[in-house]
């Protein structure tokens, strides 16, 4: 039995594209605040390259190589769409429920080290960034 804690997951139909097209996207800025995700594509990559080399009892931190502020992320998405970013809001400031309150409560930071080390997986989509590209340009037919 192996152990998996995923972060934040991204991909076709579930990434920030998604709400900045259904007008719901939000920029909540906290300083210092940043977030660990994966796109689905690498979690898949993550799962087999471990049945490949099974260590009983393993747990392993499925994440990209760059945690970011989910602002960053929005803010890029909306780029690679051609569109305006929505405006930041502070934290502070931000009308959230108690439950996305408490999300922003601190860092959700991991560190990907021991998939590379013991599994050898190097991530098709290190960032978010080519993440949101490979998900542009698939939606494109490119």
């Amino acid at each position: 039995v192996h152990s998996f804690r995923l972060p934040g997951i991204y991909g076709p139909g579930r990434s920030a594209f998604d709400a900045l097209r259904a007008g719901t996207a939000k920029r909540v800025v906290k300083p210092g605040l940043a977030f660990s995700r994966i796109h689905v594509d690498d979690i898949v990559q993550v799962l087999r390259a471990s049945m490949a080399r099974p260590d009983p009892g393993a747990v392993y931190n499925v994440c990209d190589d760059a945690p970011a502020a989910s602002a960053d992320v929005t803010a890029h998405a909306a780029a690679l769409l051609g569109v305006e970013a929505p405006p930041e809001i502070p934290f502070e400031d931000a009308a959230l429920s108690p439950m996305a309150r408490s999300f922003y409560a601190d860092n959700k930071r991991v560190r990907n080290d021991r998939i590379k080390a013991e599994l050898g997986v190097a991530l098709r989509y290190p960032t978010y960034r080519e993440g949101l590209a490979a998900i542009l340009a698939e939606e494109n037919g490119d």
